[in-house]
């Protein structure tokens, strides 16, 4: 198969690991500059272009999409989709897992378990969205944030509604949610690959930090999940329709709860942690899956 890979940098470990799994497995591996893409979109044969020349013929396409360009990268899977390739997660798909807002309202529809979550507009609201999500602590949220940036813990009721005062006064879109004191610091990433848990390891903030992100310095370790956080996980993975996805879930006192579901999950922390190859799932499930123009949505919504 020929298989692209859109990503910013081909020497990040998680584009290299894909690359090195397709090659061992006798596919044509290609990086592409997501942003490098343009594309020729009209309504007998839409085309992708990348450094002068047309881009044909490819099985599937692998989109490592970063949070910062989001709307790009999704434009570009798009146009892929359009031309009948098949993609490892759907544009659309992305584009839902990336609103904070609007991941929670289908989850929660879907009665997957979710910390109590509060949004608003209006400063006249915050002291019942505070009693809400079950007064302080609580955690305050910036919707565009990603790796824990935009994330606070509002340990008082005083600075709860100081900080989302400040974040309304900055006409920032914020969530609020109730902070799950005995997860202790730790969530537990979820690797879901089609309708599977292929690996999973639990992160653990460090000391006096309580977002558990390795980029913020977190620790992983292989952990044996539950058959409930299991199901929880394909669950979220499925209702943002992802094929592949990281769902990060905290243990509560009612059960698992999801904290978010990323469309682009890093590989290399999950990889060392277990000891799995996740990257060579990755492929296999491509393998057995890609198809032309086997995509729900066909580059619409």
């Amino acid at each position: 198969m020929k298989i692209a890979i859109l990503s910013r940098n081909p020497r990040l470990y998680s584009t290299r690991r894909l690359v090195e799994a397709g090659t061992q497995r006798g596919h044509e591996v290609t990086v592409f500059d997501t942003l490098h893409c343009y594309m020729n979109i009209n309504s007998v044969e839409p085309s992708m272009h990348y450094q002068g020349n047309e881009l044909k013929d490819y099985d599937a396409v692998i989109p490592r999409i970063g949070a910062s360009i989001t709307f790009y990268g999704t434009a570009v899977l798009r146009q892929f989709e359009m031309m009948g390739v098949y993609p490892l997660n759907e544009s659309v798909a992305i584009s839902r897992s990336r609103d904070k807002l609007r991941s929670m309202q289908l989850m929660s529809r879907k009665g997957i378990g979710l910390p109590v979550t509060g949004f608003a507009h209006s400063p006249d609201d915050i002291p019942d969205l505070i009693a809400m999500v079950g007064g302080a602590p609580l955690v305050i949220k910036l919707l565009e944030g990603t790796q824990g940036i935009g994330v606070v813990l509002a340990e008082t009721r005083k600075a709860a509604e100081s900080v989302i005062e400040a974040f309304m006064g900055l006409k920032a879109n914020i969530m609020v949610q109730e902070f799950i004191q005995e997860a202790g610091g730790a969530d537990i990433r979820c690797f879901v690959v089609g309708d599977r848990v292929v690996a999973a390891m639990k992160r653990q903030a460090a000391d006096g930090e309580f977002r558990s992100n390795l980029h913020r310095g977190g620790s992983a370790s292989l952990i044996k999940i539950t058959p409930d956080e299991r199901a929880t996980a394909v669950r979220a993975a499925r209702t943002m329709g992802l094929n592949v996805a990281g769902v990060d879930i905290l243990r509560s006192n009612h059960g698992p709860v999801v904290m978010e579901v990323n469309s682009s999950p890093g590989i290399q922390g999950i990889e060392e942690a277990t000891g799995i190859d996740v990257a060579n799932k990755i492929i296999m499930f491509i393998e057995k899956n890609a198809r032309a123009n086997h995509t729900r949505t066909r580059g619409q919504g």
